[in-house]
């Protein structure tokens, strides 16, 4: 079931967070994601998140800020492959016209999931923290 995050589940959606990041940008240091969870944690209340909760567990989850900026789109690990993070992107289809995100390039898989789903790249940058190319993408409705 998808649903807005509960903040008293924030512990359980962060451990998703840090443990889906190190995982999908081996490319980056370890470090750089410990060094930015605090910070994600006090954050992300103040963006629209809403999780994938099944049997009381919440197995993904994805963040809007501005009505239209998905900040993370993250399934635990031994989730991923089962729809959940198409489900995630399809629930804010319906809320917002527009969507748009940044995505590390060498994040492969990533950036064919968001490609599935409509999304188009419109520019490619250097990230500022990690010096590591990033697509900006982009999906109207």
């Amino acid at each position: 079931m998808i649903k807005e995050l509960d903040v008293s589940k924030i512990d359980s959606v962060m451990k998703i967070w840090i443990e889906a990041n190190i995982i999908a940008h081996d490319f980056i240091s370890e470090d750089y994601w410990k060094s930015n969870y605090d910070f994600v944690k006090k954050v992300l209340p103040e963006s629209t998140v809403f999780v994938y909760e099944d049997d009381g567990e919440i197995r993904g989850f994805i963040g809007i800020m501005e009505k239209s900026y998905i900040a993370g789109l993250f399934v635990a690990n031994q989730y991923q492959c089962n729809g959940i993070g198409s489900r995630l992107i399809e629930k804010c289809k319906e809320y917002y016209p527009v969507l748009k995100l940044d995505v590390y390039a060498k994040n492969l898989k990533a950036v064919n999931f968001y490609k599935k789903h409509g999304f188009k790249i419109e520019q490619e940058k250097e990230n500022d923290e990690t010096k590591e190319i990033e697509y900006s993408m982009i999906w109207k409705l």
